[in-house]
């Protein structure tokens, strides 16, 4: 790439006046360009000069090109001198700890060295100055080559014109890439209706009111049935005198008269807002209190905790479904005019600061979502949808109502039949269901159990994965099993109306890994750099999303909505939502996930803010300071450590019991470990790196295993230790799977593995080694756990019991389907 001859002479004034060679100002531009490519503070090159090729470390952020010049200049010399002083031989290029070499000298262009990808070299020609690069063909394509080197002219150019300027404030994407950035990487446009969810559903309830809307068990309602009763529920909040935008908390099970008090809740002009049953009355509490609800829907035998939780908020109403019906309300639709702009949700995820955020989403961005879903998960007339999802997550929202925009079903899958892989194919094949969404973790034992157990799933169509990285081995092993059924990959989050990112697979990705994929219609993403600037096309950033996905912020609460939305400055009018998330474009534009840099991490699917357990757990007696971080074994899922401080050690129930008050099950942690004082950074904080390192060492609570273990114990623990990545020596006979760090999806994984000789039901009730192997014992099916019985595919279904399934404390809901927000 030519040099315009203007940066040429620029660069020379430039250097005569700051007494450094122009190779200097090159390097000091070339360092930022790596900065922006790469995303870190501090870079490393290779500098090629008449000795060999030298690691050249530069730190872009000090502050001016002119100290960067300088240290750029200092390299040089410290690289002769190196060269000159006596032992220093020359350097090979191929020196580990970079993959790019800027190149000082002017002879002929070499070779590029097998571990490096990139040359970049300064030519003079009969034309004048030319930029040349060097590069490797399957790393880096012709059209990335020609940015790369528009971004080092961008970069020299912004130095040369205020060599006092921070580096940092050179934007190296040109006005043509950030073009392509903003018009081709996102979603397409597509017209949605005008009218609202509900709306829509009603229009579907005049063209087929006898048609079957939604299955619970044995119980069905037609599209007539459910929306005389969500009318109710609409008519009887509207006599209460509820307003538009008014949050009423919906508190029930899983069930139809649940689905009937979502729907009526839209009727009516409100905004939903779910809390379950089963949460802590401190979080029910403050949950009410921050959003603001002035109203609960609620169930005979889900009031439990509420109860509790109202005993200090005497300003809210307690409404229960059989009240509403009593009363007598319509059964017509109310006709409230909803704008699209609205308030239709609330939906509460973890806070940092251990209170929940509760994110505001609009109708308009709901209903975008909605049609993403029937389109590109194929969802038609007649097809079954899949509602598994605890209600507090935002994926319970579309898989409860997608299906009634098109005529379509609702499966409410009971939570005993989620719990047992077995049943819940069971339940997937007998309702004729077409489409499902779960974690990766449960998709997994999905496979595990099909690849033992065949069966042809004739109405299956696509299912979704969503909440954690899908790895490329699970695809893999997903269409060995099912080659038929469409896998998507699904990632977005509670603050952007739900998932924004669809990849649909009709086969393993080539690379890899899994892409997120494009944007879903309608939705832009950006990747930001620290200053809110489009980052090069392929370099990480922060993941940020405009349009009509994003919401509003978080209810009554200005402050954390500031630090995370804001105006976004390339469309006019738009919202942007920063989400903490990184990621990247692929070359075929679509999204890959890199990870987060706060302090938010994925359990299971779960978002967890670790700040909100660590407030917990300083409130538990006895503790002093406190600090939770992630621990990970080998073949073993991820699982929560509280490292704590205090005057002496605590018993380990104790504290479980303590957080189980205050947190879901969820984020209640599986291991704990005592100290006498938590390690402490040089300015005085928690040393974070140093805990996570000691997690590594730690496994969930486990015994000695001091005396011997019978037969079928040992069967056991050997299960037990492939499922919970543990040592099998070190399980006992008293040990409980659930203290080990099961969970309720370690225990599907373990019903599967132990070929259903134990159910879900036992392990949950007799978690404890000695007392499950008791019941093995006892039990017809002992020998199922060496001889499975493999149904061939298309075999008829086994009878299911619905006896529901209890659990131990924290565990109330196993099967976590969305983790971004919880």
């Amino acid at each position: 790439m030519a040099v315009p001859e203007d940066l040429h002479q620029s660069v020379r004034t430039v250097s005569r006046e700051l007494d450094v060679t122009p190779v200097a100002i090159w390097l000091a531009a070339h360092a930022r360009v790596l900065q922006a490519l790469s995303g870190e503070a501090e870079v490393t090159t290779g500098w090629r000069d008449t000795s060999g090729t030298w690691p050249c470390e530069l730190e872009p952020g000090q502050g001016s090109w002119l100290a960067l010049v300088s240290a750029a200049h200092s390299r040089q010399i410290q690289a002769g001198a190196e060269q000159t002083g006596p032992g220093h031989a020359g350097h090979d290029a191929a020196t580990p700890g970079y993959e790019v070499v800027f190149d000082a000298l002017r002879d002929n262009d070499p070779d590029l060295p097998e571990s490096i990808v990139l040359g970049i070299s300064l030519r003079d020609t009969e034309g004048g100055a030319t930029l040349r690069l060097r590069y490797r063909r399957d790393v880096i394509n012709e059209d990335a080559a020609l940015r790369i080197a528009g971004y080092h002219l961008a970069a020299v150019r912004h130095l040369v014109a205020n060599p006092e300027a921070d580096p940092f404030d050179a934007d190296v994407v040109d006005a043509h890439e950030q073009r392509f950035q903003l018009g081709q990487l996102a979603g397409p446009e597509r017209p949605r209706p005008q009218q609202r969810f509900h709306e829509l559903f009603e229009e579907r309830v005049r063209q087929h009111p006898d048609r079957i809307a939604a299955v619970q068990d044995a119980r069905e309602w037609t599209y007539s049935e459910l929306n005389t009763r969500a009318n109710r529920i609409a008519w009887a909040l509207l006599a209460r005198g509820l307003q538009a935008e008014d949050v009423v908390a919906v508190i029930a099970e899983r069930d139809l008269e649940w689905m009937a008090a979502v729907i009526g809740v839209f009727k009516a002009g409100g905004a939903y807002l779910p809390i379950e049953p089963h949460f802590p009355a401190d979080r029910i509490a403050r949950t009410l209190t921050r959003s603001g609800s002035r109203m609960v829907l609620t169930e005979e035998g889900s009031t439990g905790t509420l109860d509790e939780a109202l005993d200090g908020l005497p300003s809210v109403t307690r409404l229960l479904f059989d009240t509403i019906e009593s009363e007598g309300h319509t059964g017509d639709d109310p006709g409230v005019e909803v704008r699209p702009d609205q308030l239709a949700y609330v939906y509460f995820t973890s806070g940092s600061t251990g209170e929940p955020k509760g994110a505001m989403c609009e109708h308009e961005g709901m209903v975008n979502h909605l049609f993403a879903k029937v389109e590109d998960l194929g969802i038609g007339p007649g097809d079954v949808v899949a509602q598994s999802a605890p209600q507090c997550f935002d994926i319970s929202l579309w898989q409860l109502v997608s299906a009634l925009l098109v005529g379509g079903r609702t499966h409410i899958v009971a939570q005993d039949r989620i719990l047992d892989v077995e049943r819940f194919i069971d339940t997937v094949e007998r309702g004729a269901v077409a489409v499902f969404q779960v974690v990766p973790s449960y998709l997994d034992a999905v496979v595990a159990y099909l690849a033992g157990n065949p069966r042809a799933l004739p109405n299956l169509r696509c299912v979704s994965a969503t909440g954690e990285a899908l790895k490329r081995e699970l695809v893999r092993r997903w269409f060995d099993v099912m080659p038929d059924v469409k896998l998507v990959n699904a990632y977005g989050l509670t603050e952007t109306s739900d998932d924004t990112n669809h990849e649909v697979m009709s086969a393993a990705p080539a690379g890899s890994s899994v892409p997120l994929g494009p944007p879903i219609s309608n939705v832009r993403i950006h990747i930001l750099d620290e200053r809110q600037r489009l980052v090069p096309l392929g370099a990480p950033g922060e993941i940020a999303f405009s349009g009509v996905c994003v919401g509003r912020g978080y209810i009554n609460d200005p402050e954390r909505t500031a630090l995370a939305y804001s105006t976004d400055p390339y469309v006019d009018g738009a919202r942007l939502y920063r989400a903490g998330d990184y990621g990247r474009w692929s070359p075929e534009g679509k999204l890959e996930y890199l990870g987060r840099r706060d302090n938010q991490v994925k359990i299971s699917g779960f978002r967890i803010e670790i700040g909100d357990i660590e407030n917990a757990l300083l409130r538990v007696p006895g503790v002093r300071d406190g600090a939770v971080v992630v621990g990970e074994g080998a073949g073993q899922s991820k699982f929560l450590v509280a490292f704590y401080s205090g005057n002496g050690q605590l018993e380990v129930d104790e504290i479980r019991s303590e957080l189980a008050a205050r947190v879901p099950g969820y984020m209640v942690p599986s291991a704990y470990r005592w100290q006498k004082s938590l390690p402490l950074t040089g300015n005085g904080k928690i040393d974070r790196k140093v805990l996570t390192r000691m997690a590594r060492e730690v496994v969930p609570e486990a015994g000695t295993a001091a005396e011997a273990l019978s037969a079928t114990e040992q069967r056991l623990a050997e299960a037990w230790a492939s499922v919970l990545g543990l040592p099998a020596g070190r399980i006992s006979a008293q040990d409980s799977f659930f203290a080990l760090g099961g969970t309720s999806l370690s225990a599907v994984k373990l019903a599967v593995l132990l070929k259903r000789a134990v159910s879900i039901k036992d392990i949950m009730q007799s978690p404890v080694l000695s007392d499950l192997a008791t019941l093995l014992e006892a039990s017809s099916l002992t020998d199922a756990a060496v001889s499975p019985d493999p149904r061939p595919a298309g075999a008829a279904a086994k009878p299911d019991p619905t006896a529901p399934v209890g659990g131990p404390v924290g565990h109330s809901h196993p099967l976590p389907v969305k983790g971004k927000d919880l």
